[in-house]
């Protein structure tokens, strides 16, 4: 191991406690900090026993937390909300800090309009007994530059004190939080490193931070506001930008392989710490108890055992591939005199339902032997291993640093030699000849931020809130008749499934509220993107996104039953139609 960083950082909240509990009575103090409710309401009632008048609200979310925490909501009608549009954010980016809003507050006529670049809510509040009211919320941010020198409006904290004493100014002033200057510290110290000029530039870059933060479960399907996940998202991304641009790829360039970036974020034992050091990888990753599951009714991600062995009676001619790190990449290869599809699960190895789905539908179709079926369940086993590991202590966080290989690429967009897990999908879709590609995918279950650069997932803004299952057909340019009569036969199956609707009728209208009307086609109750795309070999590829990020239980077992019975529809669908 090699350690590039080892500190520990004052807490924000004990520091304003112990500054304003001497001397300060009187005061008033309003402060926003990036800890939960509950700690901030037991240091108010620390600062009213030194006689100091105290209110501690929420850095992240604010307004969200307004109604959470101090807005009456019992018993109202209407409210209409005026957000900031800040010239260096995107035009909706307050509105989508809103969610999920609209959805908790089902019943309320909310609405939300443009306001200007103050960086306050301003609310107008009605109640089914006649009383009204207005109401601003300040929502802190720090202007500033980024890692990559751009304009960035962030999330911050910030104090309010008047009554100081000795006729001292009142105090209106950013104030930047522990977790602030942890993340700072993690991406001034991984930019002065001498990385060298070979890809990758490690084995694995561990990033272990100790943090207070915001934990809260929301009423709304699998929402929950998550500081630690968020930390670990901006970090992961982050970290990725600036090998980015070290490397000299563009931004957001999948092919850069930097080696497997690891933030692990935790609670802490003492002082807020944060230690960053590089190493070779832990072939623990996926140790822990994963029991054994019944296929059809799974309620939790499959251990990487237990797929070996379900592929394994499936039979068929095996697919040889290893991994970065050794692991065999499960495939198999079952011809038959039925036109060749191409079925493969687990690519970005944090979208879970797509492994089960995949290996569902293949003992259907495997019955049948005639069917001609190359199939993959899971593309990426380092990736799937290491968030078996990062699950053990936060199992409803959607850890995108399981997404990409051990390399810290996609392994989609691997090519020329050292091929390693990406040698499976080559060598299926050559084997077989297949002209379609079903590729199982999910994405996050609840809302995804990026707090501390800009708040907005860069480069996935698209993603940052769910919106039910939906599809997205990529087809060479004269192939896109046939995939729309293939988008139509599925939709029409899915259509079936109630609960599937039911899901994405809620997800939608929450979507809607916050991020208006996609850019996608509602087929069938079922969103689709479609458009053309020569990067593939097969005419057709069919993408699935459930949001499966961090789901369990019942909500887990309807998103493989919707991944198998793609699957099984596409199947049936190119077999009736291509000759």
């Amino acid at each position: 191991m090699t350690v590039l960083l080892d500190r520990e950082a004052p807490r924000t909240l004990h520091a304003l406690l112990r500054d304003l509990s001497d001397g300060h009575q009187g005061a008033a103090v309003e402060a926003w900090l990036f800890e939960d409710e509950a700690t901030r309401r037991d240091a108010e009632t620390a600062l009213a026993t030194a006689g100091v008048s105290a209110r501690l609200r929420s850095a992240y979310k604010p307004l969200l937390h307004a109604f959470l925490e101090e807005i009456e909501t019992e018993g109202l009608a209407a409210a209409t909300i005026r957000y900031p549009v800040h010239p260096a954010a995107a035009p909706d980016r307050f509105l989508l800090e809103a969610y999920p809003l609209a959805a908790l507050l089902d019943g309320v006529d909310l609405r939300f309009e443009p306001g200007d670049e103050t960086l306050r809510y301003r609310v107008a509040l009605t109640w089914r007994d006649g009383r009204t009211a207005t109401t601003e919320v300040f929502a802190p941010n720090h202007l500033g530059l980024d890692h990559l020198s751009a304009a960035c409006l962030s999330p911050t904290g910030w104090r309010r004190v008047t009554g100081r004493p000795d006729d001292q100014p009142d105090l209106d002033e950013r104030l930047e939080t522990e977790v602030e200057g942890l993340f700072r510290a993690v991406v001034e110290t991984v930019q002065a490193h001498p990385w060298g000029s070979d890809e990758p530039y490690f084995e694995r870059l561990s990033i272990a931070v100790e943090a207070p933060a915001i934990e809260r479960v929301l009423p709304f399907h699998e929402e929950v506001v998550s500081l630690h996940e968020a930390l670990h998202e901006d970090l992961y991304f982050t970290l990725l930008e600036l090998f980015q641009r070290h490397s000299g790829r563009p931004l957001g360039d999948r092919r850069l392989q930097p080696g497997q970036i690891v933030p692990e974020i935790r609670s802490p034992s003492g002082a807020p710490r944060v230690r960053v050091e590089t190493g070779p990888f832990d072939p623990s990753d996926e140790a822990g108890d994963w029991p054994e599951q019944v296929l059809d009714t799974a309620e939790a991600p499959l251990s990487i055992a237990q797929l070996h062995r379900e592929l394994a009676v499936l039979g068929g001619q095996p697919i040889l591939a290893r991994s970065r790190q050794g692991r065999a990449v499960p495939g198999l290869i079952r011809p038959g005199s039925r036109p060749a599809v191409v079925v493969t699960g687990g690519q970005h190895a944090n979208e879970t339902t797509g492994p089960v789905g995949a290996l569902r539908a293949a003992q259907q179709l495997l019955l049948d032997p005639e069917t001609h079926l190359a199939l993959i369940p899971l593309e990426n086993p380092d990736g799937y291993a290491l968030h078996q590991r990062l699950c053990r202590d936060n199992p409803r966080h959607m850890h995108h640093a399981a997404r990409y290989t051990a390399l810290g690429d996609d392994l989609e967009y691997r090519t020329g030699d050292g091929l390693y897990e990406r040698a499976a999908r080559s060598e299926a879709i050559a084997r077989t000849g297949a002209q379609l590609h079903v590729n199982l995918h999910g994405y996050p279950a609840h809302e995804w931020t990026r707090p501390f650069t800009g708040y907005l997932p860069r480069g996935f803004e698209m993603w940052t809130i769910p919106k039910g299952f939906f599809l997205i057909l990529r087809h060479h340019p004269d192939w896109a008749e046939p995939g729309m009569a293939l988008i139509e036969a599925i939709t029409r199956r899915l259509g079936r499934i109630e609960p599937l609707l039911e899901l994405n009728r809620m997800q939608l209208a929450a979507y809607g509220a916050h991020a208006g009307a996609g850019p996608f086609t509602v087929v069938n109750g079922i969103p689709c993107l479609i458009g053309p795309d020569e990067r593939h070999v097969p005419p057709l590829t069919l993408v699935t996104e459930f949001p499966d990020e961090t789901i369990y239980g019942d909500r887990f077992a309807l998103g493989h039953q919707v991944q198998m019975e793609t699957v099984l529809a596409a199947v049936e669908h190119h077999a009736g139609v291509v000759a």
